[in-house]
């Protein structure tokens, strides 16, 4: 039920201490991250310290703002208009981090220096089979792209086990691509350190990657959430926002299936 009492729709949200507490975790994230490499005494502590207020701050807001939403009915029409938009506009300067990647993938590899012997992939260097797991891995990811988009439908039907059983099946597929990307990485006849080629790919794929995490995290957050009943047919901004950044995902892993794996290769 909603206990919102204000004189209009709009959500002014109460004063936080997240946003300073994860901005401090991110700096001792990184610092700490920093010193390790460098070989420095207590630089891992620090790191780790960061990485676990970073998941304490994750955890404690998104629980503040599926209070604000589903119990307190602060999230109206306008609120979730304004959110699905702020997600949107970080799904695009999402875009814009890959651009880079692709940029400089392009640029290094339509005119390749002559230090890795004019030609592109490098001269002796050993790429990986285009058609071997990165398409199965292509195949995976677009088979969840197709059951999220059957648990939206079936959340706006009404179906509940419907669309848990959709989730569930994009949590297994979501995890089994992770699995076999780090197979492919222990695998792979070249690293991060060779030449231009190495860097490039493993930026590009790695990164991708971590994103494939994160939204693993999201969607099972989503599937939780459908089984404490916060989702109705009308008020499932989470899982929008969820499922919007799942497409992104598949979108990403497309283009590089393409231009790395197969075009590149």
């Amino acid at each position: 039920m909603s206990v919102n009492r204000q004189g209009h729709s709009f959500h002014l949200v109460d004063p936080s201490p997240w946003p300073f507490i994860s901005a401090m975790s991110a700096f001792f994230v990184t610092f700490g991250g920093v010193l390790t490499m460098q070989a420095y005494s207590m630089g891992y502590t620090l790191f780790l310290f960061g990485f676990e207020l970073f998941l304490l701050v994750i955890s404690a807001w998104w629980q503040d703002v599926i209070m604000e939403g589903t119990f307190e009915g602060n999230h109206t029409k306008k609120v979730k208009k304004g959110l699905m938009i702020g997600m949107l506009l970080f799904i695009v300067s999402e875009i814009m981090f890959f651009f880079a990647f692709f940029f400089a993938y392009f640029y290094v590899s339509l005119n390749p220096s002559y230090a890795i012997g004019g030609v592109w992939p490098p001269f002796m260097l050993e790429t990986l089979n285009a058609f071997g797991v990165p398409f199965l891995n292509t195949v995976i990811l677009l088979t969840s792209g197709a059951t999220i988009t059957v648990a939206h439908e079936a959340i706006i039907g009404g179906f509940k086990e419907e669309a848990a059983e959709a989730f569930l099946a994009t949590l297994v597929l979501a995890i089994i691509f992770t699995g076999l990307q780090y197979l492919e990485y222990k695998t792979s006849a070249f690293t991060i350190s060779d030449s231009i080629y190495g860097s490039t790919f493993f930026m590009a794929t790695g990164f991708h990657g971590f994103h494939v995490l994160i939204g693993t995290f999201f969607i099972g957050v989503g599937f939780w959430r459908l089984g404490e009943n916060h989702f109705t047919v009308e008020h499932h901004a989470g899982f929008e926002a969820a499922a919007w950044y799942w497409h992104f995902v598949d979108v990403v892993w497309l283009f590089l299936f393409i231009s790395i794996y197969w075009w590149g290769s």
